[in-house]
């Protein structure tokens, strides 16, 4: 069922959300306003036919992701475009840059994207839950393949030891917990029912005049329909074969964008080392107050390749240039896509 709308009302909101996403956009980029300085003061010193693989190793990335999408939804039952998916998993790359929630604002605006693909707000987010939960799963035989390799090169010490083990267990009882929340129908309202009041107070600050900006009784309803198709996707558990590959080619290529980048300077360092390194990153964005993890992201990145043997000199210049044409490539169609989007019907309020 429609839902009627006041046109005035929907275009206010949709400018304010277009300020706020300029003002975000703005910041980030004067965020990186050095690092965008060292990239182009350093790019005479690499070969820049190499990085040119970075555009397609990033579209098969957003294609993994894409087909990701395609199959979760066809085990829910629904059948949706491979465009569609494709463009959303650009336009998700664009929020979760800008917006720091630690994949929060992708789960909402994917959930709101959906629609147009007649996908209900549970499916959508539960479509996001299991991404992230087989994204976390699928980069386990990476980070045993990169000790393997640290190890075969003598640059497996004490401290990258700890590194890979502490991330291996938070993979495991992290997917584990969520997987327990997701499996009652009482912990997944108790927990998401929190989650709600808690976005509802942070919301207050910024609106006093509205204490429930959320409706608990509205989201507590969507909690047992994301646990009812929590259910589907638990009896059909053999369909997630398919969605494993997807995520453990999307985190491949992920990391393979980064050794990239260390060809263009000449370079060929331990793949162990890169592995490492992107996991640790990564994991520690995802808790950044900082659009993209600024700063958080980069130095954890550049400690733990010299704790595996890349010297400062060399691993500096290599992660500033990665992280700042990942995201040039990444934030650019993902602006225009989101500005579509969100000045078209992509975005339409629908029942």
């Amino acid at each position: 069922m429609e839902e009627k709308i006041n046109p005035l009302k929907q275009s206010r909101w949709k400018l304010y959300l277009t300020i706020v996403t300029f003002i975000a956009l703005v910041g980030l980029v004067y965020g990186l306003r050095d690092q965008i300085g060292g990239v182009i003061s350093n790019l005479g010193q690499v070969n820049a036919l190499a990085l040119l693989l970075l555009i397609p190793i990033q579209i098969l990335n957003n294609d993994a992701y894409a087909r990701l999408y395609r199959s979760l939804f066809k085990t829910l039952g629904k059948t949706v475009s491979y465009a569609a998916m494709f463009k959303m998993t650009m336009e998700l790359k664009f929020v979760n840059n800008i917006f720091p929630s630690g994949g929060i604002s992708g789960v909402s605006y994917f959930s709101v994207r959906a629609r147009s693909q007649n996908v209900t707000a549970s499916q959508a987010t539960l479509t996001q839950v299991m991404k992230f939960m087989l994204v976390f799963v699928s980069f386990q035989p990476l980070l045993v393949l990169g000790l393997f390799f640290l190890a075969a090169r003598g640059h497996a010490n004490d401290l990258v030891m700890v590194v890979a083990s502490s991330l291996i267990t938070l993979l495991i009882v992290g997917t584990f917990v969520g997987l327990y929340i997701l499996d009652s129908k009482s912990r997944i309202s108790t927990f998401l029912t929190f989650v709600t009041k808690g976005l509802n107070k942070l919301v207050h600050i910024v609106r006093p005049k509205y204490p429930e900006t959320i409706s608990i009784k509205r989201a507590q309803a969507s909690f047992v329909e994301l646990h009812e198709n929590y259910k589907i996707l638990k009896k059909n558990w053999r369909s997630l074969k398919m969605p494993f590959v997807y995520t453990f080619f999307a985190n491949t290529t992920e990391v393979a964008a980064l050794y990239v980048v260390y060809l263009a300077f000449g370079e060929l360092v331990n793949v162990g080392a890169i592995i490492l390194a992107y996991a640790v990153a990564n994991f520690a964005g995802l808790i950044s107050v900082l659009p993209a993890g600024i700063g958080i992201y980069e130095g954890l990145m550049t400690a733990v390749l010299v704790a595996t043997g890349i010297p400062a000199r060399l691993s500096i210049p290599v992660t500033v240039m990665f992280r700042v044409l990942t995201m040039f490539i990444q934030l650019v169609p993902g602006y225009i896509l989101y500005s579509r989007a969100l000045n078209g019907r992509g975005l339409a309020a629908k029942r």
